[in-house]
């Protein structure tokens, strides 16, 4: 791991993360805008649009304990040894995609933030793959990261990755092989790896559906995420936004993806504390080309025969009881799947994470009638199992 110089402590994430880039507005509503936020089953509020002075920064950081959120707040002007300490405070924001020339300065200022105090988060967000050579200051983006974790000595990593999966577009692969650079950084370093996403119209980018949304987010899960943060939450400012329609508008009103966030983000919470003991030991796409049987081995799942042209994502972890998991996702954003599926043990012994409870329960099967263990997965979707250890 990257040398650390936070003295008596280092960052904890005690809880998996669900955030977002814009923070609504530090006025008179703020008590409800909190609120609103803690109903959409948010878990953490990154400010630096709304909250930006050293008043505002601390009512926000009032509200996130009130509502049992974590914040990454602006560091508002003030030097190190002034910065907040509040219980909801996971830590400071300190820059947005820097490139390669920042990160000896970006150092410094963590080393004097975590000097001043420790255990708390100098968060910094990368550019995503499809940056350039001059934006990320090296010729390829895996030694962009690897210079970062190298010599930033970061405790997250973070990233931005906005895949256009619309009419005439799908960059799905791009997307993966920006989570597989975070992954492997990630268990490098022996720290957790968040990504933001999109859920709103900007630029050349569509306005997306809630399968795509739902894609993006359990795509992240399957490669190990212990964060999704959307893009955004408050919508911004500016002639990349023409069309506004983030989770709120900038008047204040929910769009459609405020009750898209609230039912995806209740699952996240529910499958949170299991998703934080689990370590990522492979990712796998299944396509209809492919031999079933050569991609899946080891993976816990022993045979998949997929409905139609069904092509798969399977994310394989060890839990830190010992027990082994597989998370199964639909690799199409456009249409369901329904495999007949077959584990490496058991049925008996196989359990699933409930995503409405967080329970651990028996498989069902969604087709009784069918021969074999049939799976019903919407577009994007993911779905959790424990197996018993090797």
């Amino acid at each position: 791991m990257a040398a650390s110089a936070d003295g008596q402590g280092t960052f904890v994430q005690d809880r998996f993360a669900i955030g977002f880039w814009v923070d609504p507005p530090a006025d008179d509503l703020m008590e409800a805008r909190y609120a609103e936020i803690a109903q959409a089953n948010f878990t953490l509020v990154i400010g630096g649009f709304g909250a930006r002075t050293p008043e505002t920064v601390q009512r926000q950081l009032d509200l996130c304990e009130k509502h049992d959120l974590k914040a990454l707040v602006s560091r508002a002007g003030l030097q190190p040894d002034r910065l907040p300490e509040s219980p909801a405070c996971w830590g400071y924001m300190l820059r947005d995609e820097p490139n390669v020339a920042h990160f000896a300065g970006l150092r410094q200022l963590a080393d004097e933030i975590w000097a001043a105090r420790p255990g708390k988060l100098c968060y910094i967000n990368l550019f995503p793959n499809y940056a350039n050579a001059a934006q990320l200051g090296a010729p390829t983006y895996d030694e962009h990261v690897a210079r970062f974790v190298q010599d930033v000595g970061v405790r997250v990593l973070s990233m931005d990755h906005y895949p256009r999966l619309q009419r005439g577009s799908d960059a799905r692969k791009a997307y993966c092989d920006n989570l597989a650079v975070m992954r492997k950084y990630s268990l490098q370093e022996g720290i957790p790896f968040w990504n933001f996403f999109y859920c709103m119209p900007f630029g050349g980018h569509e306005d997306p559906s809630e399968s795509v949304i739902r894609w993006q987010v359990f795509t992240s899960l399957a490669y190990g995420a212990k964060g999704v943060l959307y893009f955004c939450y408050y919508t911004p400012g500016g002639g990349e936004f023409p069309r506004g329609g983030a989770v709120i508008t900038r008047d204040g009103r929910r769009t459609r993806h405020y009750d898209q966030a609230q039912r995806l983000n209740a699952r996240l919470k529910q499958m949170g504390p299991t998703l934080m003991q689990l370590t990522s030991t492979g990712v796998r796409k299944l396509g209809p080309k492919d031999d079933a049987r050569e991609t899946l081995a080891g993976s816990g799942i022993s045979s998949l025969q997929p409905s139609a042209n069904g092509e798969y994502l399977i994310g394989t972890f060890s839990h830190a009881d010992g027990r082994r998991a597989v998370m199964l996702c639909n690799y199409d954003h456009l249409y369901t799947s329904w495999p007949t599926v077959e584990f490496d043990v058991d049925p008996a012994q196989a359990v699933e994470v409930d995503q409405q409870t967080g329970e651990e329960g028996p498989v069902l099967d969604d087709s009784p009638d069918m021969e074999g263990l049939q799976l019903s997965l919407d577009c994007g979707e993911g779905r959790l199992f424990l197996l018993p250890g090797d």
